[in-house]
């Protein structure tokens, strides 16, 4: 079973809006349209490989579609227009494991203030079934979303209050990475999405189904259903843990900060890693806000930098000093003495020529605190 046409590789330089990106298209810069609103940060790094299909529209702006990503050598979906056409059949062919039996009533149905994707029939009961493309992986986890999705939250919602009608809801996460052996929220990015999924898991179906496409894009054999550990969510979706404040400096300065003295500063990008044990998305808050008493170290530079990504990493256990001395190792610079007064690091501040987001180096990092080391010992 194949959904694409016959594709062409090209490599991903970079990703101008939501809709397109820029690639390397057999020696030529060429745009390509990107059906994905998903933030991609870890599959479109730059030089990764993109499946191109080209529409048989002459008159569209852009002919290429991206289709798929590839990592690690394997094709991941990205076509999430396409992603219903591909559990359509999946429900057809009976192998979607608590789904077996359905029937297909309708496509695209609306129920109260949503539209959702399926509305399926087993016996006498009907089950309206909503689909979500997952593409955020680690070595073991798979999660969703890689965006906050209010869209998502209120799907939810309105799945679980079927049960009052005497209807049922479910909802299908595809994950094209075969590796992956868990399913998790994305507590991280998303913690009301994460918060309702757990509140809901008594009265919606959740299926995380791992799948594998073969180099031409077609579907393998390989589909299962992934384990959600819940006891271990439980423990960890709260408001608390550290984080990764990323500021960008236009040009070089001198500041002053605090007992620090002053200090000069390179242009380029700045990694703080701090923490919150409580109240964390308050704290990203006050970084972002200009105005403010200023207090710890990171104040003084911030009221000269612009925030460029809070990237919160939601923990029951206490990461921070861990996760500077790993922004270390794939810093260019530190800078001494800044953030650790409380403790016995160098420095709790180092410095990037580039932005960190587009280094594979950073996105391992993000995803090994995020969600590998979790498991660790599963491994």
């Amino acid at each position: 079973m194949n959904l694409f046409g016959p594709t062409e590789k090209a490599t991903f330089i970079k990703r101008p809006n939501r809709v397109v990106v820029v690639c390397n298209l057999h020696g030529k810069i060429s745009k390509a349209f990107l059906p994905n609103p998903g933030r991609l940060w870890e599959l479109l790094l730059p030089g990764a490989v993109l499946y191109l299909e080209k529409s048989l529209q002459p008159e569209r702006k852009l002919p290429y579609t991206v289709v798929a990503i590839e990592r690690e050598g394997r094709p991941v979906m990205a076509h999430t227009h396409r992603t219903n056409d591909l559990v359509e059949y999946l429900l057809r062919t009976g192998v979607i494991p608590g789904l077996e039996g359905t029937e297909i009533i309708k496509r695209e149905v609306r129920h109260g203030n949503s539209r959702f994707d399926f509305l399926l029939k087993r016996g006498e009961g009907e089950t309206y079934l909503e689909v979500k493309s997952c593409t955020l992986f680690g070595r073991q986890v798979a999660m969703f979303p890689d965006a906050i999705t209010a869209r998502g939250k209120k799907h939810l919602e309105e799945l679980a209050e079927l049960t009052g009608i005497g209807k049922s809801g479910a909802v299908v996460f595809l994950i094209c990475w075969p590796r992956a052996s868990f399913f998790m929220p994305d507590y991280h990015t998303d913690l009301d999405f994460s918060k309702t999924l757990l509140s809901v898991r008594g009265r919606v179906s959740i299926l995380p189904v791992a799948l594998e496409l073969n180099p031409d894009l077609s579907l393998t054999s390989k589909l299962r259903l992934l384990e959600i550990p819940w006891d271990l969510l439980e423990k960890e979706v709260e408001d608390r843990g550290s984080y990764i404040l990323i500021l960008r400096l236009l040009a070089r300065k001198k500041l002053n900060i605090g007992k620090l003295g002053r200090m000069e500063f390179k242009a380029g990008y700045y990694l703080y890693a701090g923490s919150a044990q409580k109240n964390l998305t308050q704290r990203l808050d006050r970084h972002k806000r200009e105005r403010k008493k200023l207090f710890w170290h990171i104040d003084y530079l911030r009221a000269h930098a612009e925030v460029h990504l809070a990237l919160p990493i939601r923990a029951s256990d206490p990461l921070e000093c861990e996760l500077a001395q790993s922004i270390k190792r794939i810093s260019q610079w530190e800078v001494p003495g800044f953030g650790c007064s409380d403790c016995s690091c160098s420095s709790h501040l180092y410095g990037m020529r580039k932005d960190p987001i587009h280094t594979p180096e950073f996105i391992s990092l993000l995803q090994y605190f995020r969600m590998d080391r979790l498991f660790v010992q599963e491994e």
